[in-house]
């Protein structure tokens, strides 16, 4: 069996990259994600960091479900923020989704000056589904 036929592409209805990528991959039990943005439903990004969140995780629960899993087969997320300073609204987002602070992923914030579109917050993740 080659790495190209055991590889399974993973998309969420009309929620799209604008490059020919999936939303995300997996490969045996392991999935990683692209990058994940906050666009809403029509893909028009809200001008605000929590309503992007919002959207953004709802956009990962989607995409993990859509692979054949859970937000508890998250094990790592990765967000990058215009301005890294100003957590609050992903911390929001991270609570509702990882309430159990004895069961939550690794997550790691960065900095990222370059973000196009009106993007404020951008994420991706890996997962393990059993």
């Amino acid at each position: 069996m080659t790495a190209q036929s055991r590889r399974k592409s993973i998309h969420i209805g009309d929620f799209k990259h604008a490059n020919p990528i999936p939303n995300a991959c997996r490969i045996g039990n392991l999935v990683m994600s692209g990058v994940i943005l906050g666009r809403d439903a029509a893909g028009v990004m809200p001008g605000t960091l929590d309503a992007q969140c919002a959207n953004m995780f709802a956009h990962m629960k989607a995409t993990v479900e859509a692979a054949g899993g859970t937000t508890d087969d998250i094990i790592k997320m990765t967000v990058w923020l215009k301005d890294r300073s100003n957590r609050g609204p992903v911390n929001a987002e991270w609570l509702k989704m990882f309430p159990d602070e004895h069961s939550r992923p690794a997550r790691h914030a960065l900095p990222m000056d370059n973000m196009d579109g009106g993007a404020l917050v951008q994420c991706d993740f890996t997962a393990v589904i059993d």
